[in-house]
């Protein structure tokens, strides 16, 4: 999956390393808040209570404090909502990311929820992409339509500028999403950490993105 930049995005607010990100359609309105260096506080309100709870799960596991406001036209489907939240929180991980430089750059983690196990492995050098492997059994899990899932992951990337690649199994679908996002929070902790002995960027380039 590659994608090109996100359209109709403003940063209302960047200080250090948090950035605070607002996106508005016709379809939807969205406001992000992002601060790297948080303590895993959420407030989020989407109108699908199970994303949500994915986005919680991020938010508390990766120490990430996340707001999230959305309005979309949930009397359509989930499908724009889902999709804009995702792509305007990747626009706020990466504005609040700045120049990337002395950052880890590179993470990974597994998690195993019960039955179910994922795994994520990602690089925030500037490259979006994203390779979704998760076999989810049915359709829905509450309000949310299963396949946007991996639809939301590969967004989140394309913003982000992030190489992401999420794989697991599992025989109940609630868990199986849930450990995805878990991971990926714990992979992107890792990742935007400060590495102290890093004085620029990570790359032999000389620069990211």
């Amino acid at each position: 999956m590659t994608a090109g930049p996100l359209g109709g995005v403003e940063i209302v607010e960047l200080v250090g390393r948090r950035a605070v990100v607002a996106r508005r359609t016709r379809e939807t309105s969205v406001t992000a808040s992002v601060d790297l260096d948080g303590s895993g506080r959420v407030s989020l309100a989407t109108g699908i209570g199970f994303w949500d709870h994915l986005l919680g799960s991020l938010g508390h596991h990766g120490l990430f404090d996340l707001e999230i406001q959305a309005d979309g036209d949930l009397a359509v489907d989930e499908h724009h909502t889902v999709e804009d939240v995702a792509l305007v929180l990747g626009s706020a991980f990466s504005a609040a990311l700045g120049e990337r430089a002395g950052i880890v750059r590179f993470g990974d983690a597994r998690v195993p929820l019960d039955e179910s196990l994922a795994s994520v492995v990602l690089d925030l050098g500037g490259r979006p992409y994203a390779l979704v492997d998760l076999p989810f059994r049915g359709e829905r899990v509450g309000k949310l339509p299963l396949q946007l899932v991996e639809h939301a992951l590969e967004a989140f990337a394309r913003t982000a500028g992030a190489t992401l690649h999420v794989s697991g199994a599992g025989r109940n679908d609630h868990h199986l999403a849930e450990a995805a996002f878990k991971a990926l929070g714990r992979a992107l902790r890792e990742a935007s950490a400060i590495d102290p002995r890093r004085l620029g960027v990570a790359s032999l380039k000389g620069s990211l993105g």
